[in-house]
């Protein structure tokens, strides 16, 4: 019976078209069917078909407002699967200056589900355990005493987010690097707090985010990282 479940699941997952809606959905946000469709190139009644299977699968969700339906990743646990796969995936063909720099971007910091990933994902993450605020144990990282007071200096509520439903703060391998970034309650309140900072700015249709010059200051003053030569414009 769970054979049959598990195949089930990745005939799902294998298909192209629904593979990058899938992918386009670790942003975080949520999409309309026709969003969806012009990102897989298909036509919204071929989307609606693929979308009705996800659903009933418990991959996706949907949520109403007005006329429209609007459709996210179900939960952090598919999006960290989607992940995964993308760990083990060849790397996109890249065939125009515009992609590669979108790929580019994606590498360096981008958004995985509800937390940050890329590049300066790492970085961040290795600039904590470097300066003693977190350790790694297993598949978690653990607040020191330290750590406990920076993230609440730095504004987050760490009472808050403990008291989430979900892992507090786990690792996530990052597909891009290969090497683990922070993620679940503690990864989402930190990304959340970057951009109420406005130290990012989302790019449009994209993972992808682009540092300001108020985040360059930022993580430089605060998480002693050099983000000026990021290979994107900043957006003041």
């Amino acid at each position: 019976m769970y054979r049959q479940h598990t195949a089930e699941a990745a005939r799902l997952l294998i298909d192209p078209s629904r593979s990058v809606m899938l992918t386009s959905m670790l942003d975080g946000r949520y999409h309309t069917s026709g969003e969806l469709a012009r990102f897989a190139g298909i036509t919204p009644q071929t989307a609606s078909f693929h979308l009705k299977r996800l659903e009933d699968a418990g991959i996706i969700h949907q949520t109403k407002q007005g006329r429209h339906r609007y459709y996210g990743l179900m939960s952090p646990d598919v999006a960290k699967i989607l992940e995964s796969l993308l760990t083990i995936s060849p790397p996109p063909r890249i065939s125009s200056f515009k992609q590669a720099g979108e790929d580019q971007a994606i590498r360096y910091a981008r958004t995985c589900y509800d937390h940050l990933a890329g590049t300066l994902a790492i970085k961040i993450t290795e600039s904590l355990i470097n300066d003693g605020y977190i350790t790694q144990e297993n598949e978690h990282y653990l607040l020191s005493e330290k750590g406990e007071h920076f993230f609440s200096h730095f504004g987050i509520d760490l009472e808050l987010a403990r008291k989430k439903r979900r892992s507090f703060c786990p690792c996530c391998l990052d597909w891009s690097e290969r090497k683990h970034h922070i993620a679940g309650a503690l990864g989402n309140a930190m990304l959340i707090r970057f951009l109420e900072l406005g130290w990012f700015n989302k790019k449009a249709a994209s993972r992808a985010l682009l540092p300001t010059e108020t985040g360059k200051k930022g993580f430089k003053t605060i998480f002693g990282l050099d983000v000026s030569n990021s290979n994107e414009t900043a957006v003041k």
